[in-house]
């Protein structure tokens, strides 16, 4: 039976290291102020979804972003580590232009996308694609017909996104990977197909105020 399988794929809310474009990696850097508002915001937004899963990365900037999801549904959160951010190595807690400065050969391969290149101490490309597209199909395959909730990072979208339109690592990004983005994907038999992407409408029209996150920032 080929029964479709829909997976919202969630980009996790923002974190001032977003802010400062450092490279988080598999550091565990929490939500911002900013990024527990966004949280609130898409669990609001996907309540009545109809979701019956909820997995998540095990880094807390996915895990809080997950826990606003999960109170708002009533479903646990499953933690998958294969839903990580690329391993960056080196690079991890550096800003895009100190990697230039510092590194700028491996910079060049990094910006080309050379799917044989990691920083070192961390993952190829190749080897991150792998990793989570693996992860992710895994999760759909395990829950036939259901609807599920992966929340993850940018980099873990991306490659989903890769995976659904049948593009190459090498191809250039012309696709938004916003914060607390909602992205639908369904899988069947034949693999993930592409429904809708960087949905951030439940972020537009409402005041961020320090109290709408359920605390004060």
């Amino acid at each position: 039976m080929n029964a479709t399988t829909r997976l919202l794929a969630i980009r996790h809310g923002e974190t001032d290291w977003n802010v400062g474009t450092r490279i988080q990696g598999q550091l565990d850097i929490p939500l911002n102020a900013t990024g527990r508002w966004q949280a609130a915001r898409l669990a609001r937004a996907l309540a009545d979804e109809g979701l019956t899963r909820l997995y998540s990365s095990d880094l807390q900037r996915a895990r809080q972003t997950a826990q606003a999801l999960a109170e708002a549904t009533g479903l646990p959160v499953h933690e998958e580590r294969g839903l990580r951010e690329r391993a960056f190595g080196t690079f991890e807690g550096q800003t895009w232009s100190e990697i230039e400065q510092r590194w700028p050969a491996e910079s060049e391969r990094w910006r080309r996308r050379d799917p044989d290149f990691g920083p070192p101490g961390g993952e190829t490309l190749a080897q991150f694609y792998e990793r989570c597209v693996a992860a992710a199909l895994r999760i759909a395959q395990a829950h036939p017909g259901e609807a599920i909730a992966l929340v993850a990072h940018g980099g873990v979208l991306d490659c989903l996104y890769r995976a659904a339109g049948r593009l190459e690592l090498r191809a250039p990004r012309t696709w938004q990977l916003g914060n607390a983005s909602v992205n639908r994907l369904l899988h069947t038999d034949a693999g993930l197909t592409l429904v809708g992407w960087a949905d951030t409408t439940h972020l537009d029209g409402a005041e961020h105020d320090e109290f709408s996150d359920g605390g004060k920032a």
